[in-house]
């Protein structure tokens, strides 16, 4: 790899370095108990020392009736919270459940390798690492994002992982979406996540004013970002149908100038009565059942939509990002 190259991938990694906190995962991880039991889960963008999804899965190894639990990381030896990603080596550890009883955990109930590489999820020993696992759970790198969810469709897991909101509207990751091979997890979209990130990062974003992404929370600076869990782990909130009471009339849900579907600003107004295709906020998502609703496309790859590529005009002026829908009968 050239010197600019490794620049950019340190810079890379760098933004990626986001790390999840204890509490968003245990409000997302009590409403899948059941899909666990006798499961092997994989953590794969995770220091094992550090990472609180691992720390969560031992902590309820025994109460969620696991098989093994993996964690594998990119570059992982350093100790340090935030790994500088500049060894050469990274590990595996394994983790198979309480030996003595003392439900604590201890160094020789963990099985630990150093793997050959480097500890990126895309290299061969990580793809056979994957292999072995029936689910995955981690926050994987953002700007990875399309890959890392290509590869897990590709071997076919299960899996709950966070990705960034925008991630909705990514052709290839709407395409799965709308093939009901993905969707949102139980946490409302509208809920702020945040994360623990390294010093540096909150020194520069400081530094450049950036306040709507550094924030103070009980006494220290974390990161927040608009962030939303993706699985294809079944859950109740997900076959919930949204109550309808609008009414339709062409004057509050004008069509689109360009394509024909109605334009419904808000997801709580979709109107009972109308059959027809509508353009509705990616944050539909998160009321979406699809015992209730057929999701027809994205505005912009719709494939008869006359300016592909582009998003839909209403008054001759672009809108926002829309899903299209229809009502199931």
């Amino acid at each position: 790899m050239g010197d600019n190259a490794a620049l950019t991938a340190a810079k890379r990694a760098k933004k990626d370095e986001f790390y999840t906190q204890r509490v968003d995962i245990e409000n997302e991880l009590r409403h899948y108990k059941a899909h666990f039991k006798d499961k092997v889960v994989l953590c794969n963008c995770d220091d094992p020392r550090q990472s609180e999804f691992f720390k969560y899965f031992v902590e309820n190894f025994e109460k969620l009736g696991l098989k093994r639990l993996i964690a594998t990381c990119f570059k992982s030896q350093d100790v340090d919270l935030f790994s500088q990603g500049d060894c050469e080596r990274a590990i595996c550890q394994v983790y198979e459940g309480d030996k003595n009883g003392n439900m604590v955990l201890d160094d020789d109930e963990v099985g630990v390798r150093v793997l050959k590489g480097d500890g990126d999820f895309r290299s061969e020993e990580c793809i056979e690492i994957l292999k072995e696992a029936d689910i995955v759970v981690t926050n994987p790198p953002f700007s990875l994002f399309r890959e890392y969810v290509a590869q897990l469709v590709k071997y076919g897991k299960k899996f709950l992982i966070l990705g960034n909101k925008n991630a909705l509207t990514y052709a290839d990751v709407f395409q799965i979406i709308k093939d009901n091979g993905i969707w949102i997890g139980v946490t409302p979209m509208s809920r702020e996540i945040y994360f623990n990130v390294p010093q540096t990062y909150i020194d520069e974003a400081l530094a450049k004013n950036k306040d709507r992404t550094i924030v103070k929370r009980d006494g220290k600076f974390v990161a927040r970002s608009p962030s939303i869990w993706f699985t294809n782990l079944d859950h109740r909130k997900r076959h919930e149908r949204l109550p309808l009471y609008k009414k339709y009339t062409p004057e509050e849900f004008p069509k689109y100038d360009n394509y024909d579907a109605i334009e419904v600003a808000r997801t709580p107004d979709i109107p009972y009565d109308y059959d027809g295709v509508m353009g509705v906020p990616i944050t539909f998502m998160d009321k979406y059942c699809p015992e209730q609703f057929e999701i027809v496309g994205l505005d912009r790859y719709v494939e008869d939509n006359p300016r592909f590529g582009h998003r839909f005009t209403l008054g001759h002026k672009e809108t926002y990002a829309r899903i299209l829908i229809r009502r199931r009968g």
